[in-house]
């Protein structure tokens, strides 16, 4: 008995290694094999696969896939006052991989847990900055690391204000998380992307549309700007 293909594994799933195996979306890819390679929270499985190239010719591949769920994000904006409410924790992967000391400014994010991609990001925002937010604004559902990772992130924008704010946020202290709240202008945020103090990439999507297309670009509706 193995956990997570004929027994539960410590979140009661089984069944880990069918995933991807029935496939039909693409004729040009024949999927093979799914071996689980771990499942301690996240599950690692490695693929095998006969692909068709361009020119007609097979070819036998195999690829591991890490699949740690789908995701939201969250930007918060004051446009009157040009702010945005980020956030500041410690990550250990991008610590371990160059960071100076692995504490990076983000915008509030977090995993679905099996809730629509809206409702999960006003939990993350109330849990992470403390505001219970109102009306969002879907602005593009993309993949971030489609080489080797499965997740979809959904990114979204909304107002706050001192009027939203219902809690000091922080994070779920049961879940390890201590999280800082961080408040910038908006320009100054900008400045970090150029100087590299913010490195997370979903950040910097979310400046750069917020400053393109969204609540600070030229041609932002009045009312966003009053």
């Amino acid at each position: 008995m193995t956990a997570g293909i004929d027994e539960p594994d410590r979140r009661g799933r089984t069944g880990l290694d069918q995933v991807g195996r029935d496939l039909a979306g693409n004729p040009r890819v024949r999927v093979r094999d799914v071996r689980l390679l771990a499942c301690h929270w996240y599950v690692l499985r490695t693929t095998t696969f006969d692909y068709r190239h361009a020119d007609g010719r097979w070819s036998t591949q195999e690829r591991e896939t890490y699949d740690r769920g789908n995701g939201a994000t969250v930007l918060l904006y004051d446009a009157a006052r040009r702010t945005v409410l980020l956030t500041r924790q410690f990550r250990y992967p991008a610590y371990v991989n160059g960071h100076p000391d692995g504490m990076l400014l983000e915008t509030a994010a977090g995993l679905l847990d099996d809730e629509a991609p809206e409702a999960a990001v006003r939990r993350e925002a109330a849990e992470e900055t403390g505001h219970a937010i109102g009306e969002v604004e879907h602005v593009f559902t993309v993949y971030m690391s489609p080489g080797s990772v499965t997740e979809r992130l959904h990114f979204y924008a909304a107002p706050y204000s001192p009027a939203t704010r219902a809690t000091g946020g922080g994070g779920v202290a049961a879940e390890g998380e201590d999280i800082e709240v961080v408040e910038l202008g908006f320009d100054h945020a900008l400045d970090l992307v150029r100087g590299g103090a913010i490195a997370d990439a979903k950040t910097i999507m979310l400046l750069q549309w917020a400053a393109l297309h969204g609540p600070f670009a030229r041609n932002a509706p009045y009312d966003l700007l009053q």
